[in-house]
């Protein structure tokens, strides 16, 4: 294909292709663009949008929000990373109306992602339709789409290519590309992906090899620069990764948390062809394969697949392929990410996990598909750039990858496991079919440069092959990312149709989801998705409650700290034990009804928040867990305190103690109590070790609880008693980034200087 003579090629501009993409995610989602309409299913209703209302009124409140206290009795929020406190684009649903911002702000970041794309394809193909088609298919197919759920990932996502091609740079030429990567890695870091950001720099780290190996830049100069530029980001990222890492260290993801479910089925592979083959769409209405519920799909589009398959052609032709290094490499991550993807189904994973651990950070095996997603694109406009090189290989791949289409339609229809799935799975393996050999014809005739269709024809046939591209995965499987009226995040909504009576509020009380609740909300869902996340907000499943700003005992984190996860699982799992006691002290005031999920019911046994005068009882986690299934612990009698802190405690006895006040806020606790003697003072507020205690502004000893929650030791007397949340890690990380920041800004302004003279 010849740049100079084909319109395509020198229409898709950055700039033109930039509109085009806008356009296609404007005609994917005009009602979210508009505002009439919010994403609502599965993680975007019950953990994302909760969790960005929350944040959003610690910004107007003015605080940071280092600490939610509205779940698990309280948890790390912003150590949490993928709640994105400190990403910078962040601020635009904290400054816009949130039920439309929130929706917008992953379309933004869907965008970015296919311009990512598109400059790191243009580099590496030298051919801007290549790199249009990139683009279009990074930001358009099924894996992508998906992650708009979660603007967490599809903020870290779309940051993928643009570190790639900033990475290339700063450690071919140093100097302000350096800086550049620097700045552009940190904000992925800031997205809060952690997964995403692993394989990125996997990836990066592979092509930074590669070249030395092949010597393409000066060897010592590449070898020194790539360390340095991941140095540079961890200190432009440090005051967010700092606490993650801390609260790593003392959260519940130990060695071995991870397993192999939610791996790529053994049949997934059927799905890069057939997307609605062997799976179901009993789940609000999304379509999804049998065993694996993280993504709803992978589909790229049947014709990137038949381009990713003229691209290993590529690699065996004798002809001179500049990207031809590129394209082994990105081919050999390809099936490394599929082996790993398809998680315990083959030895490879397995195999591979033993001799790296680390692997397992990773939750779901289903994950790896990303590397596929990254590389397929890349693989896709490397053959197309170099489409009249593969004239011999063409029609033998269509052919064999339509003879694919047929098989797995045909097998899959006679293995449908729902109603309705054969005759869904025909017209989805058709239609698959059809788009095949609408691909191939224009490919056919854009390969043919003596074709009567010459001149502004090609661009014709160059926007009708994206838009082709665009329509298959549009149209791949039920929609993906169901939307509805934004009213449906109204404030305070379930607690307006609840009208519990007592109420919870923050430093009051809590309401508690039973076992049967909490398994059967997050088990169970409507086919509609509005109705669905209607049901379980009034059920306040997940993290819906902070909508309602009501405290209840659960929630729905990545990490928790790991003795009040101990504490929660064994509530939530065990089948015998009498719970009503730990109940009292947790403040439950309104809990689940035994005969309805969506009802509640009143206690009145609970207890204050803040409880004084107890007797110590010292004793080991386990024996204190033990304790709690009795039906004879009273936390307003006693506290059980763990063996190596009783050193710090002189009380021995119950004591008479008068709370005066308690006033709880998102980052600490004021208390006002008066004791004859001294006294323990316990609070029912998860502990964690960023907590501080102080009386009468004096610092004093924070001690471990009841295993899992916060106790003081005071004077006699009246004092006040404060209890205040001191991340150090984030301050230590905070003041690198901050010279970071500056320090790097400040460098790239001298360099421009330095340039302009």
């Amino acid at each position: 294909m010849d740049s100079s003579d084909n319109p395509a090629v020198k229409f898709f501009t950055p700039a033109r292709f930039g509109v085009f993409l806008a356009l296609l995610v404007f005609a994917e989602f005009p009602r979210v663009v508009l505002g009439l309409d919010s994403f609502v299913a599965r993680d975007f209703g019950f953990f994302v949008y909760p969790l960005a209302h929350f944040q959003r009124e610690c910004f107007w409140h003015g605080e940071i929000p280092f600490w939610n206290p509205y779940n698990n009795c309280g948890v790390p929020f912003l150590a949490q990373w993928n709640t994105m406190p400190l990403y910078p684009p962040s601020l635009l649903y904290l400054l816009f109306p949130l039920n439309w911002a929130l929706s917008f702000f992953s379309l933004v970041h869907l965008w970015w992602a296919g311009l990512g794309m598109y400059f790191l394809a243009r580099r590496w193909t030298k051919n801007d339709f290549a790199a249009a088609f990139a683009g279009t298919v990074f930001s358009f197919n099924g894996f992508t789409l998906n992650l708009i759920m979660w603007p967490s990932h599809i903020a870290t996502f779309s940051w993928m290519p643009w570190v790639i091609l900033c990475a290339e740079a700063a450690w071919r030429e140093g100097g302000r590309k350096t800086i550049i990567a620097a700045m552009v890695g940190a904000l992925q870091m800031l997205a809060g992906g952690p997964e995403t950001i692993f394989l990125t720099w996997l990836i990066a780290s592979a092509f930074w090899l590669q070249q030395i190996i092949a010597g393409e830049s000066p060897r010592p100069r590449m070898i020194w620069r790539f360390p340095v530029l991941v140095l540079f980001v961890i200190g432009l990222s440090a005051a967010q990764l700092f606490p993650f890492l801390d609260l790593v260290a003392h959260a519940q993801r130990e060695s071995g948390y991870t397993d192999l479910r939610w791996s790529m089925p053994a049949s997934g592979l059927a799905n890069f062809l057939v997307p609605m083959a062997f799976g179901s769409t009993v789940l609000e209405g999304i379509f999804f394969q049998q065993g694996q519920y993280w993504t709803s799909s992978y589909y790229l589009g049947v014709g990137t697949v038949w381009l990713v398959l003229l691209a290993v052609f590529l690699v065996v032709k004798r002809d001179s392929v500049a990207a031809k290094p590129k394209i082994k490499l990105l081919l050999l991550i390809s099936v490394i990410g599929l082996l790993c993807a398809l998680g315990g189904n083959t030895p490879f994973y397995p195999f591979i996990r033993k001799i790296i651990p680390q692997l397992g950070f990773i939750t779901y095996p289903i994950k790896f598909v990303t590397v596929v997603v990254f590389a397929a694109p890349l693989l896709a406009a490397s053959a197309l750039a170099n489409i009249q090189l593969l004239k011999k290989s063409f029609f033998p791949t269509g052919g064999l990858l339509l003879l694919a289409v047929g098989i797995v339609t045909w097998l899959a229809t006679a293995a449908g496991p729902f109603p309705g799935a054969a005759h869904a799975v025909l017209l989805n393996g058709l239609s698959r079919a059809g788009f095949l050999i609408l691909t191939g014809a224009v490919l056919w005739r854009w390969k043919n440069p003596g074709h009567p269709v010459a001149g502004r024809g090609f661009l014709f046939l160059g926007t009708g092959l994206l838009v082709v591209v665009w329509l298959d995965v549009f149209t791949h499987e039920p929609v993906q990312n169901p939307t509805v009226s934004s009213t449906i995040f109204t404030q305070n909504l379930a607690r307006d149709y609840l009208k519990m009576d007592p109420q919870p509020e923050l430093g009051g009380a809590r309401a508690m989801l039973s076992p049967q609740a909490a398994l059967g909300l997050t088990t169970s869902a409507a086919n509609d998705a509005g109705t669905n996340f209607l049901a379980k907000r009034i059920g306040y499943c997940a993290n819906a409650n902070l909508l309602d700003g009501v405290p209840k005992v659960d929630g729905f984190f990545s990490l928790t700290p790991r003795e009040f996860d101990n504490l929660l699982g064994l509530v939530y799992s065990a089948t015998n034990g009498n719970w009503s006691r730990l109940e009292d002290f947790l403040g439950v005031a309104q809990t689940t009804s035994a005969t309805n999920l969506l009802a509640w019911q009143q206690r009145e046994t609970f207890q204050p928040l803040v409880t004084a005068g107890q007797m110590p009882v010292f004793l080991d986690d386990t024996n204190t867990l033990w304790a709690f299934g009795r039906n004879d612990f009273d936390g307003g009698k006693i506290v059980f305190l763990p063996p190596d802190e009783k050193s710090f405690v002189t009380v021995t006895n119950q004591t008479s103690v008068k709370i005066g006040m308690a006033k709880f806020g998102y980052n600490g606790v004021e208390i006002v109590a008066d004791a004859n003697e001294p006294s323990l003072v316990v609070v029912a507020q998860t502990y964690y070790h960023d907590w501080r205690a102080s009386i009468d502004g004096q610092p004093a000893k924070l001690l471990r609880a009841n295993t899992a929650f916060q106790a003081v030791q005071m004077p006699a007397g009246k004092h006040s008693i404060h209890l205040f949340y001191h991340d150090l890690a984030f301050e230590a990380g905070a003041l690198i980034s901050g010279f970071g920041w500056i320090g790097s800004v400040s460098a790239l302004l001298v360099l421009r200087r330095r340039n302009a003279v």
